[in-house]
């Protein structure tokens, strides 16, 4: 006998986000460039690489539920003590489980777009009401945007911003931060990029002590862990308490743990991939916006949002065609189809994308 389930609205209406990446695409293979994920050119450090070749006997045992050995790495990494840290299988993983802890029916959530869509579900699961910001570059708003900051309720920055690339500097977060935490407003800084940025230092993590702020971050993009699934998240003790119990356990396998221990002890692994993202975003961006029918926005980071005379759907099929995938960026909430995004690669792999721009019709 069939028994009728009345679920949620919010739950029965639940759309999944899209995303960039060889699964996004019907008929994936690997012999895609795939300038539509924004990891790090580089790939993985090699060190991991060993481990996965020697770790297959440690695949029975389960993980340590806690990433303990993974969260005192981290402590020294970040410079915050081990109970500021939580571990998540990803740091989408992280969204979510924050958004059930902080976000209830009618929680009054800012979000500036366009952005990371994975907020906005993340808020709106939870009954969350959302009041959206459209702005191209947060830094020639921030007035405005303060104004809008809401009592007792919580904001969403992405810094560096995803899709746009554009970073918010140290002071102007300050701001931010210091007026929600006058309205009793959590805020909540993805910084996923930051490491990839040529000033990591603007990343706000050193000023969780003031309560109100959280701050995730990523070993997906940094160290190019997209498949192992690694993110973390710091913050007041408070809320690392309960992020802890809500989790669900043994969230990170025992050999993304190893991994992330690893690639965090590769000192020059980072300075490496700086180097070559500002080498590379200079030769893209110049290239790049010489073709007819190009424009490329500045970026601080390893991606460039390009608006294009090209529908970016079409776009996107054409360059399937040779073997190229881009972010088709009609998606994001703020952003019609002219606009897509290339991660930044290596230079034989760019310079394939900048002929294949060009031999567009």
């Amino acid at each position: 006998m069939f028994v009728c389930v009345k679920f949620a609205k919010n739950i029965a209406s639940h759309v999944p986000v899209p995303h960039g990446g060889l699964y996004s695409i019907e008929s994936p293979n690997y012999a895609i460039v795939d300038f539509s994920s924004n990891v790090n050119p580089l790939g993985f450090p090699s060190s991991v690489k060993k481990l996965l070749k020697t770790g297959l006997q440690k695949i029975p045992v389960y993980p340590d539920p806690n990433s303990t050995n993974l969260r005192e790495r981290l402590s020294r990494y970040v410079k915050v003590p081990i109970d500021n840290l939580i571990i998540g299988n990803g740091a989408t993983e992280i969204i979510y489980n924050f958004c059930q802890a902080v976000i209830s029916k009618n929680t009054p959530v800012l979000i500036p777009i366009p952005i990371f869509g994975e907020y906005e579900s993340a808020v709106t699961l939870c009954g969350g009401k959302i009041e959206f910001f459209n702005t191209m570059n947060l830094n020639n708003d921030i007035s405005n945007f303060i104004r809008k900051i809401p009592k007792n309720g919580c904001i969403f920055i992405c810094n560096p911003n995803n899709p746009t690339g554009i970073i918010i500097p140290k002071d102007a977060m300050l701001q931010i931060l210091h007026t929600a935490k006058s309205r009793s407003t959590m805020v909540f800084v993805d910084e996923c990029f930051m490491e990839l940025t040529q000033n990591p230092k603007e990343s706000i993590i050193d000023h969780v002590d003031i309560g109100n702020l959280f701050v995730l971050q990523s070993l997906t993009k940094s160290f190019g862990l997209a498949g192992l699934r690694v993110g973390y998240g710091i913050g007041d003790r408070k809320i690392i308490s309960i992020l802890h119990n809500i989790k669900i356990p043994w969230n990170v396998s025992g050999l993304s743990q190893e991994a992330a221990i690893l690639a965090l002890s590769d000192k020059d692994f980072l300075s490496k991939t700086r180097n070559l993202i500002k080498k590379e975003y200079d030769f893209l961006k110049n290239s790049i916006s010489k073709i007819n029918g190009f424009s490329c926005l500045d970026s601080s980071t390893n991606f460039i949002l390009i608006r294009t005379k090209i529908k970016s759907k079409t776009l996107q099929k054409k360059l399937l065609k040779k073997n190229i995938l881009i972010r088709d960026c009609s998606t994001f909430r703020g952003l019609d189809e002219n606009y897509i995004r290339i991660a930044i690669k290596t230079r034989k792999e760019n310079a394939k994308l900048i002929l294949a721009l060009g031999e567009l019709k």
